[in-house]
């Protein structure tokens, strides 16, 4: 088993190893624990891992051995007196509506403006700020300074539809502001494990855009629906998962799994887990050239 003062843990972006040199490199270090840890979206990562190499997996996945997500937010105990919202307005003085910044041009950049074009035509007002093409270019700071004084909604639409795969975008942007998000993503249960109740729209709620606009067009009318979607905040904070020392931990726990994967290419973008995920995965990888040691497949 690998201690954390041994050089040491791999810690693997796998797209760059074939088959036989993952193998050579499991048989040259055998005594390690290999360890998959990725926070990038699974549509645009392929692994190319051959078998029985990764022991655990370190990633945004809820079902992983060790779970990394972006943000975690954890309510306060029942003992701790929340801080009431009733008395506040939270659409005080913002006259815009919804706003959208895109930081990829290679990505959704598409996906993202034909929301933002579907929500306009039902007068929905939305602003688009990137660095894509003609939009309004702004730093980071002032946008983000802008969204908590000027704006009621948010669009944080993830550059791909994948389990558990909910960035900075939402939490960040989103959350951690004083604005409501409207999410395009991953499924409602997914957000639902790392967000406050009633702290999101979600696009999947919807039969349409025009059902939506039509939603946002009554929150932007009544400060008091409006509200409602905030008063989780003083109810709980987000929290450090600190990754690190639980896997530490778990180096030195004696009784921590001892596992290996056979196809994971498969559990990580195989079929259902991205909605239009490009290549088809295979189910099946060729039987390995050499013989390895048994271990629990998964």
């Amino acid at each position: 088993r690998a201690v954390c003062l041994r050089p040491l843990i791999y810690c693997l972006y796998t797209l760059w190893y074939g088959y036989l040199f993952s193998l050579f490199l499991k048989l040259l270090y055998a005594p390690q624990i290999w360890i998959l840890f990725i926070n990038k979206s699974a549509y645009y990562t392929d692994l190319n891992v051959g078998y029985d190499l990764i022991n655990w997996t370190a990633t945004y996945r809820h079902d992983s051995d060790i779970v990394t997500p972006f943000q975690r937010w954890a309510y306060y105990d029942p003992s701790v007196t929340q801080i009431e919202q009733f008395n506040r307005n939270y659409a005080r003085n913002k006259t815009k509506q919804m706003s959208i910044i895109i930081t990829d041009c290679n990505t959704n950049f598409d996906k993202e403006l034909f929301y933002a074009r579907e929500l306009s035509k039902y007068n929905i007002s939305v602003d688009v700020y990137s660095e894509c093409g003609e939009f309004k270019n702004i730093e980071s700071d002032t946008f983000l300074q802008m969204l908590d004084q000027n704006y009621k909604f948010y669009m944080a639409i993830e550059n791909s539809n994948c389990i558990d795969y909910v960035t900075e975008k939402f939490f960040v942007y989103g959350l951690q502001h004083n604005v409501l998000p409207v999410v395009m993503g991953a499924r409602r249960e997914d957000y639902n494990r790392f967000a406050p109740e009633r702290s999101y729209l979600h696009v999947d709620d919807y039969e349409s855009p025009v059902h939506l606009a039509e939603h946002l067009r009554q929150l932007d009318a009544n400060d008091d629906l409006y509200n409602e979607y905030f008063q989780w905040k003083g109810a709980g904070e987000f929290i450090d998962t600190k990754f690190f020392c639980r896997l530490c931990a778990m180096l030195h726990d004696d009784g921590a799994p001892t596992k290996s994967y056979r196809n994971l290419n498969l559990w990580w973008r195989g079929p259902g887990v991205c909605v239009d995920r490009g290549p088809e995965i295979p189910t099946q990888l060729p039987a390995p050239p050499l013989a390895v040691n048994d271990r629990e497949e998964q």
